[in-house]
């Protein structure tokens, strides 16, 4: 049992977990790190990385622009998705690998702030017309933390795209059928062992 247990975990994929508050003028249009709700989100949902979502106003629900992006999966609030993307903040964590010196791009309309390690890399949080930067990271190089905040608050269109693999720890499909495979054949051998 000992063995079963120690196939499950997580995985970092090609993924990425993020949340999203509605009805939230404040992160909206100031998108920092310190605007984080401390309520439970109303959505919670992955996608695949890198990040790129955008709608314009014939489909400015949030459930349009997350599945504008590459195989968003959502966890929670699926009763929210045909709501105004206006007034939103999302907000991702997990990890990127990233090298000193790398150059990315970022998309975005409207708020955007993204600090890597500790190091504010883009700080663009307040309202602003869909813009595309490249940006240079200058920090250590390695696999650090990161946090992006994003907030979409005056009207369409939404944009987030970031260039960089950023990736959220999940949980590994096939790690939970080997568990789950490895308890039956467990208890099948204890059945067996002690019905002869």
């Amino acid at each position: 049992m000992l063995f079963a247990l120690l196939l499950v975990g997580t995985t970092r994929a090609d993924t990425v977990a993020g949340s999203i508050w509605e009805g939230d003028p404040t992160g909206a249009t100031n998108a920092t790190i310190a605007n984080i709700p401390v309520t439970p989100a109303n959505i919670t949902f992955t996608t695949n990385s890198p990040i790129n979502f955008a709608v314009g106003a014939l489909n400015y629900t949030i459930g349009d622009f997350l599945s504008s992006g590459t195989g968003s999966t959502i966890l929670t609030g699926a009763g929210d998705l045909g709501n105004t993307m206006l007034n939103t903040f999302f907000y991702f964590t997990g990890t990127v690998t990233v090298t000193n010196g790398e150059t990315f791009t970022v998309t975005h309309d409207d708020g955007l702030t993204l600090v890597i390690g500790g190091l504010t890399v883009v700080n663009v949080p307040g309202p602003t017309a869909p813009i595309t930067t490249t940006d240079t990271y200058t920090g250590p190089s390695g696999n650090l933390p990161y946090q992006l905040v994003y907030g979409e608050c005056c009207g369409a269109p939404a944009v987030l795209n970031i260039s960089l693999p950023l990736t959220s720890p999940v949980p590994e499909p096939s790690s939970a059928m080997l568990l789950v495979g490895g308890l039956l054949a467990l208890g099948a051998g204890f059945k067996l062992r002690y019905s002869l």
